[in-house]
Formats: structure tokens, C-alpha cells, sequence
């Protein structure tokens, strides 16, 4: 599977950020006031808001990036707008750390990454990074498993039966832009500004 290219991470990012995690439900609703309720979607799509500060200039406002107009606006037109995805990855939202993947069963070679927030649990978009991976709280070798993208470790040989398994890990964000237009503006010369850029998350996995 192809990765997806990265979001450029760019020091004009600034505030408000918004970050929505949405689900898909059928109400139906009866003269008597009841509802059934379908939800349709196992997990959550999230849909961020963010705005930038930008230069055109290679030379001036240098804490913004070097030309950072040029790379924020070439990297929409390289993906067409929403047609193409990308990975972002969420300045508060990238890392998990011993985070319960399963048990071993002694058959079982492939295990989803998945990160639990308070009590619920869902799949990671993307894996970028494997840290670590345990059985039964020891660290094994890095020769002993590998990332199958978007988001599943393979073990070479099947854990035991009850071993639980355990990894460190960083990810990102599949997403598209939801515009196929991103309105910048020049307030001062050489410096712009994007007052909202919209993405969502996009599954990557099978199912939910």
C-alpha cells in the first residue's frame, strides 16, 4: 500500500484548531415519541479545522518557513483538492504508549494497532512508527515483527497462547480536504494567512 504524503508541518500553524469526531445514525421516530436508533458507523471519521500564517518570501518573516505560502499551496494542487488523501499528523494526538493490542492464541500472526480514549477503543488511521512492542511486558526484537500498512503488526512467528501484546507507537491521520478551493489572503505584503482549511479522516482499515 502506498503511503500517503504528509501534511507539511509548517510554524505558522496557529489557534483555534478544531477537531470534530462524527458517527453516522438512523433515527426513526414514532407518533408515540419513541426512536429507533441504527448506528451505522462502528467508528468514528474526524474532521479538523486549522488556519495558518504564511509568507511568500524566502528571506523575510523567517519564523514563518521560507516560503510557506508556496509549500502549503503546492501541496493542495499536488492532491487536487479533495481527491487525493494525505496524513496528518494532530500536534496533541500522534503518540500512544503501551497500548493492549490482544492476546496471543498461538495461531494468530496479525494484530490491528488500535488506541483507546477513556473507554472506548477504535483503530489508528496510520501507524508512522512502531517504538516498541512487548509480550507479556518484555521488549522483543525489532527482527521478530514488522508494519503491514496502513495500520497492522506482524509478527514473524505467532505469539503464545495468552501472551498479551502490547506496543509503543506513533500515527497520523489519513485525511482529504473537504474543498476543492483554499482561499488565501494577503493582508501585508509577503504575508498571508488561510483562515480555515477543512480535512476529514478517511478509513484506511476494513469494516467499522
Amino acid at each position: 500500500m502506498t503511503t500517503p504524503p504528509l501534511l507539511p508541518t509548517l510554524p505558522g500553524l496557529s489557534w483555534s484548531r478544531h477537531k470534530k469526531p462524527g458517527f453516522n445514525t438512523r433515527v426513526a421516530s414514532h407518533v408515540s415519541g419513541r426512536e429507533v436508533r441504527v448506528p451505522l458507523m462502528a467508528y468514528p471519521l474526524y474532521e479538523f479545522e486549522a488556519k495558518y500564517g504564511l509568507t511568500s518570501s524566502a528571506t523575510l518573516f523567517a519564523g514563518l518557513q521560507a516560503n510557506s505560502l508556496q509549500v502549503l499551496m503546492g501541496f493542495f494542487l499536488q492532491l487536487q483538492g479533495q481527491a487525493g488523501t494525505f496524513l496528518y499528523v494532530d500536534p496533541d494526538d500522534n503518540t500512544i504508549t503501551g497500548q493492549f493490542l490482544g492476546d496471543g492464541s498461538g495461531a494468530t500472526t496479525t494484530f490491528q494497532f488500535v488506541r483507546a480514549l477513556g473507554g472506548f477503543v477504535e483503530p489508528v488511521s496510520w501507524v508512522t512508527t512502531i517504538n516498541n512492542v512487548y509480550l507479556n511486558g518484555v521488549a522483543q526484537a525489532g527482527s521478530s515483527y514488522s508494519l503491514a500498512a496502513p495500520n497492522t503488526l506482524a509478527f514473524s512467528a505467532a505469539p503464545a497462547a495468552s501472551a498479551a501484546v502490547t506496543a509503543d507507537f506513533s500515527f497520523a491521520f489519513n485525511c482529504r480536504f473537504l474543498d476543492d478551493q483554499m482561499d488565501f489572503e494577503e493582508f501585508m505584503s509577503n504575508l498571508w494567512r488561510l483562515d480555515s482549511v477543512k480535512f476529514r479522516s478517511v478509513k484506511s482499515w476494513l469494516g467499522g
